[in-house]
C-alpha cells in the first residue's frame, strides 16, 4: 500500500509529460500529412529530388588533372 503514494504521483508525472509531447507534436504539425509517405513509396524515385547543378569547367579539368597525376 506504501508504494502506491510513490508509485501513482510517478504516474500521473509521466503522463503529463506524455500529454505535453503528444500536444506539441500535434502544433507542430507532424499529424498533417498522414497520406503522404504512403504514396511517397510508391513513387518513381529516377529523378533526384533536388537537381544536381552542373560542375563548373574549372572543377572538371581539377578533377581530371588530379586523376591523372595519381597515374604517374
Amino acid at each position: 500500500m506504501e508504494a502506491l503514494y510513490m508509485l501513482i504521483p510517478i504516474a500521473i508525472g509521466v503522463m503529463i509529460v506524455v500529454v505535453i509531447a503528444f500536444i506539441y507534436t500535434v502544433r507542430s504539425g507532424q499529424y498533417d500529412d498522414l497520406e503522404g509517405p504512403a504514396y511517397r513509396i510508391l513513387m518513381d524515385d529516377d529523378d533526384p529530388r533536388i537537381p544536381h547543378q552542373p560542375k563548373k569547367l574549372s572543377e572538371k579539368s581539377s578533377e581530371h588533372s588530379t586523376a591523372t597525376d595519381k597515374s604517374v
